[in-house]
């Protein structure tokens, strides 16, 4: 494992690759010994820089929860990232392409807690009884370190790619709809670019909330109640060039969309 002081390094690296939307080499190709859990510290310091500065965390994010996307990285479990305040955007809005490097969009849905939830021993039916509501999301991907040969220890690194989430649609009690049949077409430009059902994510887009709530216990850390859980995507990610107007389709839950100036 790496030292205090090299993680402390690539946390602030990583921050100055924020600010200047330059992203910096693999850390896989300079640390090759650098573990899973080293990343996981990285990002923790990361995070804590970034509440410091004033950002408010107000919820996580939840990556690598279809088989697809696990078989491409060579995990077998999710992943996970903050979401800061800055972060969440609402339906309609108009993104600034170049605040993002290789922005990439994915379909995914939101829950939004009632309850704190906390592990060991979270389940999904604690994860359903302590959520609000669940509306439709877009997920945009962000990238400061270089993409080209990126692996799990990279982008654990990065916060799990968390750029920005778009919210929007129609809010739903978790009871309300099955939602593991919640499907989504996403357009870009006009033209359908994926579609996908929420069972993609993980069997049920509510599993890798426990998961998370459980993963996070070991660490002394739960979720709240008001945090934002992004679940998980059940398409793959499409990229967006300046221009681009993307739209979610959610059918019965409605639309979610957003503009890239």
């Amino acid at each position: 494992m790496l030292d205090t002081t090299t993680i402390r390094a690539i946390a602030d690296e990583l921050l100055e690759a924020g600010r200047t939307r330059t992203p910096v080499p693999l850390l896989t190709a300079r640390y090759p010994d650098m573990t899973v859990e080293d990343s996981y510290a990285v990002q923790r310091l990361w995070r804590q820089r970034n509440e410091a500065a004033g950002r408010t965390l107000v919820g996580r994010k939840i990556g690598l929860t279809s088989r697809a996307m696990q078989a491409a990285t060579g995990i077998t479990e999710p992943d996970y990232g903050s979401i800061f305040d800055d972060m969440v955007l609402e339906t309609g809005c108009s993104v600034e392409w170049e605040r993002y490097t290789g922005p990439r969009v994915e379909v995914e849905l939101a829950f939004v807690l009632k309850d704190d939830l906390t592990g060991p021993g979270c389940t999904l039916f604690d994860v359903l009884n302590a959520t609000d509501y669940v509306v439709p999301a877009l997920e945009i991907l962000d990238s400061r370190i270089e993409m080209a040969g990126r692996t799990i220890v990279d982008t654990i690194s990065d916060n799990a790619a968390m750029g920005a989430m778009v919210v929007g649609g129609r809010p739903v009690r978790p009871d309300a709809v099955d939602l593991r049949w919640v499907a989504a077409l996403l357009y870009r430009n006009q033209v359908v670019e994926e579609t996908g059902v929420a069972a993609g994510v993980l069997d049920h887009p509510a599993a890798g909330v426990h998961w998370l709530a459980n993963k996070i216990a070991a660490h002394g850390d739960g979720l709240k109640a008001g945090d934002i859980i992004l679940a998980g995507s059940f398409t793959r990610p499409v990229a967006v060039d300046r221009g681009d107007t993307i739209h979610a389709d959610y059918g019965p839950l409605g639309a979610v969309t957003c503009h890239f100036r």
